[in-house]
């Protein structure tokens, strides 16, 4: 298969082949069984205005590999998001991520490549997604390298003290103290700002970090109950309603106590305060007003020096400007973004170098169907044109990250990130995903209709896919009626199950558009968003990557779907005007049914009905649906 179909020299036409269900291990839930169930189609090619229409009925792409999942009856439905670049607001966090990358580029950040991170890639997402600006700028004659060396103790700090607080939270879910049937935000701390800290009421304890953990709590449980037609499923066996408060204050005093008794940390005390959970400095320190005290972790000492050292080996230096290149290239092989992708699938996901082969890589991110639409002056495609491309990113003539995407009629959609495991500490895929909303918002100017960024699918219930959400503001894709609907109106119905038609609440949507401000679910996601995964690096095209993983294996199946279509649904559409490839020649279904025989004529029909139903009328008259 060559990298990217050619539209110079041939007849543009979407040209598939219906593999029908597929089902497979689950990358998301883990299941033990094949518990994935998606349909897939093979596309020999396929224009960018079919693949835009494919993508707003909840289709992707994994190479050549087109698939979209049987929503209802997968184990982990997932919905197509997207958002409109002209409407994005910033969070603080994303904004932080922007400013770190300008003082690295102007030379006013030094940082240590923490190449130890690397090797273990929980923590690497967590430093890439949680950049606190804790070197300080008025004390010049401190070194930067030890404000850094600060900085990541303080990180790594904060990331043991949210995971003890999802301890507790985990505990009180068993004991039946917090409901079980719906899943809960993860914790994330936060170091408290020298102007912001407050005495305590005893005057020796200085407040140091702040958890708003039962602030989403609450809202969560608010949010499920609303919706709930049965109050009593909010009840445990033990407990009242009275007794599972969903006020932040009781849940936030509740996870203290908890805490006290859990976290083990002698220099800290743990309390609750109006609905935060706050940890507080039982030593004095004097009245320095630095930002900088930080603590270790229980039982670490033995990987002390060596994380200082590996530090020290690779250390940036301070005051040297840096250049940052951003090029779109079109979709072809790179041994150089080969062998980034090599380092980072080993580095940050744990794949044995037999896994990350180059055919493997080609057919996941270069192989592509898409015909290639060249630029045009007349405001119908962008200076690059539409196609597959590969967005490198370039600091000081070195290759950090690659975003693999697909420019088409109305949006960018992101693919896939792949980043120097050196460079974590820049939060490349937050700050991918914000350069392409600005390229997005840019090339409006060259062509109106591309106005939207797609991230991908987005799994409500997987923990990880959360992140997407806090690019406000986003929309989900109605898996029955394909409407979009804004993430925050819908989230409080994937909160009860996995699977809505979402379309069911885009009344509540009309009547909420008109507002000016951030609604607070999404405020809650863009407050959490230091424990979520990092934007793009990872989830937004590990979709893609399990198919093709999948595909090559024996847990895979491939099936016709005429045991799940009742007669009903088969005669529902009208298939006589599906476009048929046999044997070079393209014939509507109508003209070509009397060249088979009566058992031929039903089996084929059957598969043209569930065809119909997973592209939609229009795109069946549109495609070629290629019989060989």
């Amino acid at each position: 298969m060559k990298n990217e179909a050619s539209s110079s020299n041939s007849k543009e036409e979407s040209l598939v082949v219906d593999c029908g269900r597929r089902r497979s291990s689950c990358g998301y839930c883990k299941s033990a069984g094949r518990t994935s169930i998606s349909h897939g189609l093979w596309a020999h090619s396929i224009t960018v205005n079919d693949y835009q229409d494919l993508l707003d009925r909840g289709w992707r792409r994994s190479g050549c590999f087109l698939y979209k999942p049987e929503m209802e009856r997968t184990c982990c439905p997932s919905y197509t998001i997207r958002l409109k670049a002209s409407d994005f607001v910033p969070s603080k966090e994303q904004r932080r991520v922007y400013r770190r990358m300008q003082r690295f580029l102007d030379g006013t950040l030094e940082v240590g490549k923490p190449m130890e991170l690397a090797d273990d890639p929980n923590a690497s997402k967590h430093t890439s997604s949680s950049v606190n600006d804790l070197v300080s700028n008025s004390s010049g004659n401190e070194s930067l390298s030890c404000g850094t060396k600060r900085e990541n103790k303080a990180e790594e700090f904060m990331n043991h003290l949210s995971n003890q607080i999802d301890k507790v939270v985990h505990a009180y879910i068993e004991s039946g103290e917090f409901p079980s049937g719906i899943q809960l935000p993860k914790a994330a701390v936060k170091m408290v700002s020298h102007a912001k800290r407050k005495l305590s009421v005893q005057g020796s304890e200085d407040l140091l970090y702040s958890s708003n953990i039962a602030f989403q709590i609450a809202a969560t449980l608010r949010r499920t109950r609303s919706t709930e037609r049965d109050v009593q499923k909010l009840r445990t066996s033990k407990h009242s309603a009275e007794e599972v408060d969903l006020c932040p204050k009781p849940i936030a005093e509740k996870l203290a106590a908890s805490l006290n008794q859990l976290a083990n940390i002698p220099e800290l005390s743990i309390r609750a305060c109006n609905g935060h959970i706050n940890f507080y400095s039982t030593a004095k320190f004097g009245s320095s007003g630095k930002d900088d005290q930080v603590f270790s972790l229980p039982e670490e000492s033995g990987s002390r020096s060596q994380s200082s050292s590996t530090k020290k080996s690779s250390e940036h230096c301070q005051g040297q400007k840096r250049k940052l290149e951003i090029r779109m290239k079109r979709s072809t092989f790179d041994p150089e973004e080969y062998a980034l992708y090599k380092r980072y699938q080993i580095k940050v996901h744990n794949d044995t170098p037999d896994r990350v082969t180059e055919s493997s890589y080609r057919r996941f991110l270069v192989d592509t169907p898409l015909f290639f639409v060249s630029p045009s002056t007349d405001g119908m495609a962008p200076p690059c044109g539409f196609g597959s491309f590969h967005q490198q990113y370039i600091i000081d003539g070195k290759l950090v990250a690659v975003g693999v995407v697909d420019v088409l009629p109305r949006c960018l959609s992101s693919k896939y990130l792949f980043w120097d495991p050196d460079y974590a500490f820049l939060s490349l895929g937050k700050y991918s995903a914000l350069q392409e909303i600005g390229w997005v918002k840019e090339n409006q100017a060259h062509c109106s209709s591309l106005q939207y960024y797609y991230m991908g699918y987005y799994i409500h219930s997987c923990r990880k896919m959360i992140y997407k959400a806090a690019y406000y503001p986003s929309e989900l894709l109605c898996p029955l009626r394909y409407q979009w609907v804004a993430c925050h109106i819908a989230r409080p119905l994937l909160d009860k199950k996995k699977y809505a038609v979402l379309s069911d609440f885009a009344s509540l949507q009309d009547g909420e558009s008109s507002q000016s401000c951030i609604p607070e679910s999404a405020m809650e996601l863009q407050h959490d968003e230091n424990g979520l995964e990092d934007s793009n690096d990872v989830l937004m095209g590990e979709d893609e990557q399990m198919i093709e993983i999948e595909s090559e294996s024996s847990d895979e199946e491939l099936e016709p779907e005429t045991s799940v279509l009742g007669s009903a649904a088969i005669d529902d559409g009208d298939v006589t005007n599906v476009l048929v490839g046999l044997r070079g020649s393209r014939l509507r279904y109508k003209d070509l049914q009397r060249a088979f025989g009566p058992s031929e004529r039903n089996y084929l029909e059957t598969q043209l009905h569930s065809y119909q139903r997973v592209v939609g009328v229009e795109l069946s008259e549109r495609m070629v649906y290629s019989l060989g």
